[in-house]
């Protein structure tokens, strides 16, 4: 009678044993998980280019095809119309004294349709743009973009909403956390959540 109960002793030290390494791992691994978060990360973006402008043809100045904001940081953003290519954007560095390459960050062939708004606080920008097949014979757009960039603007989310007038404007939170794009509907942005429509 002796023995089983030292058997069952000795099992119940080992799984004690095996819930405080598990318990250890676990902790090891909550320590991992406050890395820095994706908009802390490095900037790996190349700066060697200057600034482009939209190829859209504009009589006068400045062309609403064309928008650059200042961040709070030195950085800047630029955004601009390409004919049959869509919506581009570059970004400057300060340190580096030059702009990104264009990167087209919405690709569409429909023609441009209205300008550029761009907004930006605390790291975030918040831009509205409009694509429309008859846009220049007066008709409404019909792919109206809210677009947010954050941290090394190496990444934007884009929302696109069919047959729409387009937005009117986007509020960017004094902490760059959340954006509200308004035009009678409502459609939020927030660091947490990307997009959601009321």
């Amino acid at each position: 009678m002796g023995r089983p109960g030292i058997q069952m002793l000795v099992r119940a030290a080992a799984a004690v044993s095996v819930v405080f390494a598990a318990a250890a791992c676990g902790g090891h691994q909550d320590s991992a998980t406050t890395a820095p978060s994706a908009s802390a990360s490095p900037d790996t973006s190349v700066y060697t280019a200057e600034l482009e402008k939209s190829d859209l043809p504009w009589s006068g100045s400045p062309s609403p095809y064309n928008a650059v904001a200042n961040l709070d940081d030195g950085r800047r953003v630029a955004l601009h119309y390409l004919r049959g290519k869509g919506l581009a954007e570059q970004h400057y560095s300060p340190r580096a004294k030059a702009w990104t390459a264009p990167k087209i960050i919405y690709r569409t062939k429909t023609d441009a349709c209205q300008g550029i708004h761009l907004r930006t606080k605390n790291g975030t920008v918040a831009a509205i743009a409009d694509f429309g097949s008859y846009c220049y014979d007066g008709e409404p757009p019909t792919e109206s973009l809210a677009v947010v960039g954050t941290g090394t603007l190496a990444e934007w989310s884009v929302n696109v909403t069919k047959d729409f007038d387009g937005w009117e404007q986007a509020t960017v939170s004094e902490d760059g956390q959340r954006v509200v794009f308004g035009r009678g509907t409502t459609l939020r942005w927030s660091r947490a959540d990307g997009f959601e429509r009321e």
